[in-house]
């Protein structure tokens, strides 16, 4: 009887780092662990990716499977800025995803090339959010710091280079740097922001290994490691996803994407041209206020998550954190039309509806980006934190249109990163292997007509509030 063959993928998210280990014939976790990471409040939002390092450690211990893997990968948030000095020790803090002090920097960056042009060069439009503006932000406001960087990573790179001692990053999380394109890292834009291209690591094909685990790890030495790759590249890699299936990942952020067959460039913005961990493309929307958000209006009306009513005018626009679908970096969250008769519950459920607004209509763009037709009949794909809550899924359902599919696998982003990490192994093509795993399957919820009124109230509120919410981020 041959042994059994292990795999463990990680996911180093914004608030955690989960590990699952995977049996590599049948896709069964066998072993999961979690450890927490801290982010700062505030004007930023940053964090130690010193801890990211013993979260991973702490997490993957706990599977129980550490000394016997034969693979691993991780999969990292998206765009955090990672600087490491010639020790390969950070810097300073990593400056994560949704901190939007880069706004300007963003803005210059834009302008300076134009839309159109940025958009065919990287396939996107940068925002605060991206790492381009990060590291101008950086150079502008700590440039002694700046100045001390031997190393620019992102964070699974910074994790997949402490496994194996070796620089690499993939071409689905480099395509959200704003700073790489489908001919490699783009000079001019590097010229543009300060970067030496020395300081980044070479970007490796899909299906190739960085190396294999050193001593005294949390991982036993020799462990093949795959490149690793995006959070969001890793969940869709993790539902073994076809070309115009769309998905739906409600968690800190919020997004909606699909595998495309065409290189995405839209120059509005809406949408985001990155690369998927293979050899297509990921079209893109995503918002800053989701799950987070949602819930900390709950908080405030003293009512749990899912006491929503349906009903009422109210509109509530939770851009708690300024917001990046629509981009309005300097926005605040915003109540409009309530009534002696409006409820907590229907204002709840504005939340809900707020924050699931920008990521529904920019479906049918981030289809389109990726050259496909929006087709009502295929199910929405609902996946991360807030998929399995009954108020999330009634929203979704509700504003949507379409039938809404719930995958039972849980872990998508670690378990893409194990199906990566079993690819390594096998020779087959990761999303094969999640194919194989029968990762997608779930509950399917049959659609429900669409509430075009809710939807038309919210897009006038938001454009009736454009004064309001569109002043800039402080540059800080």
């Amino acid at each position: 009887m041959a042994a059994q063959r292990v795999v463990i993928g990680v996911d180093s998210s914004t608030q955690s780092t989960k590990a699952l280990a995977v049996d590599l014939a049948t896709g069964t976790v066998l072993g999961q662990g979690r450890a927490a990471h801290t982010v700062s409040e505030g004007a930023g939002r940053e964090s130690d990716p010193e801890q990211w390092w013993r979260a991973l450690g702490e997490a993957v211990a706990a599977t129980g499977w550490a000394d016997r893997a034969v693979a691993v990968s991780v999969a990292g948030q998206q765009h955090g800025l990672v600087t490491l000095d010639a020790a390969g020790r950070p810097v300073r803090p990593a400056l994560l995803w949704n901190d939007v002090r880069s706004a300007p920097q963003a803005a210059r960056l834009r302008d300076g090339f134009g839309r159109e042009e940025i958009a065919r060069r990287t396939g996107s439009v940068p925002t605060a959010a991206f790492t381009a503006a990060k590291w101008a932000w950086l150079r502008e406001h700590e440039p002694a710091a700046a100045d001390r960087v031997a190393a620019v990573r992102l964070p699974h790179d910074f994790l997949t280079e402490r496994l194996t001692g070796e620089p690499a990053t993939d071409r689905g999380d480099a395509s959200g740097t704003g700073w790489w394109g489908p001919d490699g890292y783009d000079r001019e834009i590097l010229d543009r922001i300060g970067l030496d291209p020395a300081l980044l690591p070479p970007v490796l094909a899909p299906g190739t290994g960085v190396g294999f685990v050193g001593p005294d790890l949390p991982l036993r030495q020799g462990t093949l490691v795959a490149t690793g790759t995006g959070d969001n590249m890793a969940a869709a890699l993790g539902l073994g996803l076809t070309p115009g299936q769309p998905v739906l990942s409600l968690g800190t952020s919020g997004t909606v994407y699909a595998v495309g067959r065409k290189r995405p460039t839209d120059p509005s913005g809406t949408v985001a041209g990155f690369a998927d961990a293979l050899g297509g493309w990921l079209p893109l929307a995503c918002t800053l206020n989701c799950t987070l958000a949602v819930d900390r209006f709950a908080a405030l009306l003293g009512r749990d998550r899912e006491e929503v009513e349906e009903g009422g005018t109210a509109v509530v626009l939770p851009y708690l954190d300024g917001e990046r679908t629509p981009d309005l970096p300097g926005a605040s969250g915003l109540v409009h039309g309530l009534r002696h008769d409006t409820t907590p519950g229907q204002l709840l459920q504005a939340a809900y509806d707020g924050a699931a607004h920008a990521l529904l209509t920019a479906l049918e763009d981030v289809l389109g980006a990726g050259g496909e037709s929006p087709d009502q009949d295929v199910p929405l794909l609902l996946i991360g934190g807030g998929a399995r809550g009954r108020a999330w899924q009634r929203t979704v359902l509700r504003l949507s249109g379409r039938a809404v599919q719930v995958p039972a696998a849980a872990e998508l982003v670690a378990l893409g990163a194990a199906a990566q990490a079993a690819a390594l192994v096998t020779g087959e093509p990761a999303d094969a292997v999640a194919c194989r795993w029968r990762t997608a399957e779930g509950l399917l919820l049959e659609p429900v007509a669409r509430d075009d009124e809710a939807l038309e109230r919210i897009t006038v509120t938001l454009r009736r509030a454009g004064a309001l919410q569109g002043a800039p981020a402080r540059d800080q």
